[in-house]
């Protein structure tokens, strides 16, 4: 069995699910992929079950009733991938936003000494391609000002591109994660930091979707940015504790 998972969440991913599958199963490191399908009506369930068949044991579908939101279908992940023997989870986007030639350079980082690696946007400077200047300052401020409340060192804070190593998820404790969109991102990171886990950052180039239909949304980012002060409290008063065994 491969050491490292790739969790994909999906809904209406028809024009890059197979693309996508294909370069993760060509990479030089062997990957496997679990998609978390959320009841795509484009037929996206259908390409990824069709692919299984020429993929066995190797790629994997989970599918939900419909969109719950981002953090859920990870945290979903998350809990299947501990069932079985994975030593690293990352979780990538199906647009090849993030490029999965990254998958091994964040392997790579948690393999030797970090405990989650995040494929960084703003690491060296801004590497972002094909995004409005609106969006790049909206995420790139979002970032600074989670660093400036929460006091964590991390340049990219709401990065969704991220390998785990199999000992954080086994100590996070799922059921006080709180936020279902891309505060999730910000939450999962600040729980690692605050249980004392070690956060490398690997410098991506963040290039946005071609095909399909982008998910994100000024009401995600506003999410983010409040709940970070509900993230701070938590963590002043000591609300944020590892799962019990």
């Amino acid at each position: 069995m491969a050491e490292n998972l790739v969790i994909i969440p999906t809904y209406n991913e028809k024009e890059n699910i197979e693309k996508i599958i294909r370069y993760v199963f060509n990479l030089p490191m062997e990957f496997h992929i679990l998609v978390i399908e959320d009841n795509s009506p484009d037929g996206t369930a259908d390409i990824v079950k069709c692919l299984m068949q020429e993929f066995p044991d190797k790629l994997f579908i989970e599918e939900r009733k419909g969109k719950l939101g981002l953090g859920t279908a990870y945290i979903h992940g998350f809990k299947w991938a501990l069932q079985r023997d994975y030593q690293y989870i990352t979780e990538m986007d199906a647009d090849f936003s993030h490029n999965p030639d990254d998958l091994i350079r964040l392997h790579d980082a948690c393999a030797n000494g970090a405990d989650l690696a995040i494929g960084s946007r703003y690491k060296c400077g801004v590497n972002v391609v094909n995004w409005p200047m609106g969006r790049v300052l909206m995420s790139y401020y979002a970032s600074a000002y989670v660093r400036f409340m929460t006091g964590m060192k991390v340049r990219d804070t709401t990065a969704g591109f991220v390998c785990y190593t199999r000992k954080v998820l086994e100590t996070i404790d799922f059921d006080r994660i709180k936020f279902i969109g891309y505060a999730f991102q910000i939450e999962m990171k600040y729980t690692a930091w605050k249980l004392g886990f070690n956060i490398e950052e690997v410098s991506i180039i963040f290039t946005d979707r071609r095909e399909g239909t982008s998910k994100m949304s000024g009401g995600i980012f506003r999410e983010a940015v409040f709940g970070v002060i509900n993230l701070r409290w938590r963590g002043m008063w000591g609300k944020i504790k590892p799962r019990k065994k």
